[in-house]
């Protein structure tokens, strides 16, 4: 059985002691998880049907129309027609909700973006169909509980999805932007003299870079995609751990400890990454939660301003526009500042405990 050693278990207590970050660890890894799975929540084709005694699975396989008897290429699973043959052969088991973060909402009952009080009511949708029994719009999973926006898309669709994609662009952006940050600080930190210096006044000319500007650029002739921007905003985000592991190195280098590995023979990279750099991640473990928020508020503004994922793609930052465009439709703007104001807030509060776990001064309370 996996056990930790005490000074772990003493940050693992502390940790814990500090119930406003603990909890809030547990609600956004919560969210996160569930987020993963969106297309299991959120999807506009059923996870599992059955056809004239054939299992089938639309969530992973995109089935012609043909195969129920259409003529498209693609089957749309909320079309009248469709849904009647599919339930007069079989069943199907659709995800909570029946909308993707793209599908568009032809039935609303009022134009774009329509409120969650003007969704379709159990009446209106069954009114429409024969099968009213069996027909999946008959359900409560098929309305829009939050409205929709000004293209007909279901708010909380879009919102799950770019939940996970935002979470998802910060952790990635985060890890390999601190592999770099911490090498390199790790290196000024350690060798110092000339090395340190030409470092130094390379970071300070290339954190003085507009990364805004070389963003704009880019895009005039290159679209961006999630790759792309994570490519780029990696080379500019990796400064802000540098000085933090430089000052613990330049700190620790002439500490007994070091000089007796060198006095053994150790190689540089040994007492580094194997000494040093234990002691360091101190200061960078507890920044990284700062950084992931970060990360996430500079996808957002990106999206907003135009410049970030390609157009219709999931993303916090188009919602904040949608609200900002669309005063009339209040719903939009208090959605997506509940969700930005819980899931930052989340994130400084897992930093603050963080903080607290990691500080050897810190005692119980």
């Amino acid at each position: 059985m996996f056990k930790l050693n005490p000074l772990n278990q003493r940050r693992w207590a502390l940790f814990k002691a500090n119930r406003r970050g603990f909890w809030s660890f547990w609600i956004f890894a919560l969210l996160f998880f569930i987020s993963i799975f969106a297309p299991m929540i959120a999807n506009d084709k059923p996870i599992i049907a059955s056809y004239k005694g054939e299992l089938l699975y639309p969530i992973l396989v995109d089935y012609p129309e043909a195969k129920f008897g259409g003529f498209l290429a693609k089957t749309n699973y909320h079309d009248p027609a469709n849904i009647d043959e599919i339930n007069a052969n079989g069943w199907m088991v659709w995800p909570p909700i029946r909308y993707s973060y793209n599908t568009v909402n032809a039935e609303i009952p009022q134009s774009a973006p329509s409120s969650p009080a003007g969704m379709l009511t159990r009446e209106v949708a069954c009114s429409k169909y024969p099968l009213k029994d069996q027909d999946p719009q008959c359900v409560a999973g098929n309305m829009n509980w939050l409205g929709t926006d000004d293209g007909g898309r279901d708010v909380i669709a879009r919102l799950i999805y770019g939940y996970r994609v935002s979470v998802a662009f910060g952790l990635i952006l985060t890890f390999f932007s601190s592999i770099i940050g911490i090498v390199l600080g790790a290196i000024q930190g350690f060798f110092g003299g000339w090395t340190d210096l030409l470092l130094q006044r390379f970071i300070e000319i290339w954190a003085s870079m507009p990364t805004l500007y070389l963003l704009i650029i880019l895009s005039a002739f290159l679209a961006p995609n999630f790759w792309l921007l994570l490519f780029i905003l990696m080379m500019f985000s990796w400064t802000g751990l540098v000085h933090l592991i430089r000052a613990e190195f330049l700190r620790a280098r002439n500490f007994e400890y070091v000089r007796a590995a060198k006095a053994l023979g150790l190689s540089n990279v040994k007492i580094m990454f194997k000494h040093l750099l234990p002691n360091a991640m101190v200061s960078a473990v507890t920044f990284m939660p700062f950084i992931i928020a970060g990360s996430v508020t500079t996808l957002s503004s990106l999206d907003y301003l135009g410049f970030g994922l390609p157009p219709g793609s999931p993303s916090l930052g188009e919602m904040v526009k949608q609200g900002k465009d669309n005063l009339q439709a209040p719903w939009l703007g208090f959605t997506i500042f509940f969700m930005m104001s819980t899931m930052l807030t989340l994130l400084v509060f897992m930093g603050e405990a963080v903080r607290d776990a990691l500080d050897p001064r810190k005692t119980f309370s």
